[in-house]
């Protein structure tokens, strides 16, 4: 039986998400969950003491269905972690480039390898995951085919890399969030620059949004993210995700989170944890 604390992410073994666990957190075990929604049940279970949870990529965008889950998850985000993609194109063992006619992996994946496949003269097959397309050919070898995935996969699935670091973009980046079922998890030290994640829904009022942000600008705190989203499948986007730098604590903030709940019938910290130095370099 495992002694190992556990940290939960979603994708096989292998992928972006798992290399994300073994980088910034290697004395956990890292597990496997099939959907996003099984990976925050792990989490709010205690099946796993952490969530190593993917919220935006510098190329590809925020990723959807995690935004919808930090709301109602009734989870705590305690870290960020900003991660720098690489993927490999890999084969069966013995097989070489020339051979090779078709690389598969996830579309979003193929989208950002796109230039250096039509140069190696492939084309490209869709599949669910990254990983999922190594394993897949570890399982049904074939000489024609190969997939687009982490390094991490070719080590896990014994697979060859016949060319590395074929993403088009060098500063294709994924942002992790660190997530934890602990309702109050210790705060950061005030030597750390912190970042405050939140949601709010704005009251049915004129002008309420421009409004319910004033605080922000009047008091100088700086809004790094806001994102609107449908709830309850209508059209009418008042419920919001953001993010700005500074705690709670902090009197500019608190003055604004004032401000901000006046004009609002929902509001709730998600998390308030250390800036990752690396996000003054995307």
């Amino acid at each position: 039986m495992s002694i190992l604390k556990k940290i939960a992410f979603q994708g096989e073994p292998g992928a972006n998400s798992h290399e994300a666990c073994r980088t910034y957190f290697p004395d956990y075990e890292a597990v496997p969950c099939a959907t996003f929604e099984e990976a925050f049940e792990a989490i709010k279970t205690g099946a796993c003491q952490l969530g190593m949870i993917p919220i935006e990529n510098s190329i590809a965008g925020r990723v959807a269905d995690v935004h919808h889950l930090l709301p109602s998850s009734g989870l705590k985000i305690i870290g960020e972690r900003f991660k720098p993609i690489r993927f490999q194109l890999m084969a069966n063992t013995g097989v070489t480039l020339e051979t090779v006619k078709i690389a598969c992996s996830m579309p979003i994946a193929l989208s950002q390898c796109r230039q250096s496949l039509k140069k190696l003269g492939l084309a490209h097959e869709s599949a669910g995951d990254t990983a999922g397309a190594a394993k897949a050919l570890a399982l049904k070898p074939d000489p024609t085919r190969a997939a687009v995935a982490p390094a991490l996969a070719a080590e896990i699935y014994g697979l060859d890399i016949l060319a590395r670091d074929i993403e088009d973009a060098r500063n294709n980046t994924t942002r992790f969030l660190v997530m934890t079922a602990e309702k109050s998890p210790e705060p950061p030290p005030f030597t750390h620059r912190c970042v405050t994640s939140f949601v709010f829904k704005v009251r049915n009022l004129p002008a309420a949004l421009y409004k319910a942000l004033g605080g922000f600008a009047t008091n100088g705190v700086n809004m790094t993210k806001l994102e609107s989203y449908m709830e309850g499948g209508a059209f009418t986007a008042t419920f919001f995700y953001a993010e700005v730098d500074g705690r709670p604590e902090d009197r500019p903030l608190a003055l604004a989170f004032d401000e901000l709940k006046f004009f609002s019938d929902k509001f709730e910290i998600l998390g308030v944890y250390p800036a990752d130095p690396f996000r003054d370099r995307v």
